[in-house]
């Protein structure tokens, strides 16, 4: 009888362990959507800015027709792209290097740097940008705690067996993002 017992209180122990270790993998999943979600407004909100600024832009720089239609496709590349986290991002540091371009372009236009809804348009895509990289973070170190727990013992075990999979890190892969600024004198 108290062998009996004894298993009994083992097993149902058992049982309350998993279902809290079940319990916290589903909590790190969905932090992590929540997180994505965060990106993903920022983003839109970025696509959303650039038709106005390609407008602004074509006023003035006309003849840089190759630069504002890049922006255009790798814009709408960026509003109709449907996978994951990782070609997202890649998709995302594309529309990236194209409105430094655009911005570059800009430098050579006075009066286009000088026009004030070329300014506020250039200050609300730079707020965006910082706020984007804000919920990157947020979302890589949800990220991080949702791998730690798929993959570490004993989560692993309840991971696999209930098919909890870690999420990719939401990163930038230029080289220019990563590359340490020169300061000259």
């Amino acid at each position: 009888m108290l062998g009996a017992l004894i298993f009994l209180t083992v097993i149902v122990l058992v049982v309350l362990y998993v279902v809290v270790l079940y319990n916290k993998l589903v909590q790190g999943r969905n932090a992590v959507k929540n997180a994505y979600s965060g990106i993903d407004v920022q983003l839109k909100r970025r696509h959303d800015l650039i038709p106005n600024l390609v407008e602004t832009v074509k006023g003035y720089a006309a003849h840089e027709k190759g630069t504002l239609d890049a922006v255009v496709q790798a814009r709408q590349q960026a509003v109709s792209f449907s996978g994951g986290v990782a070609e997202r991002a890649m998709v995302e540091n594309a529309l990236s290097q194209t409105l430094r371009s655009l911005f570059a372009v800009a430098e050579a236009y006075p009066d286009l740097k000088a026009n004030q809804n070329f300014i506020a348009l250039q200050d609300e895509i730079s707020g965006t940008e910082n706020k984007i990289g804000f919920a990157r973070q947020y979302y890589n170190d949800a990220a991080m705690q949702y791998k730690n727990s798929v993959e570490m013992f004993p989560g692993n075990l309840i991971a696999g067996n209930f098919g909890f999979i870690a999420e990719p890190f939401f990163q930038l892969d230029e080289a220019a993002e990563r590359a340490v600024p020169q300061v000259k004198f």
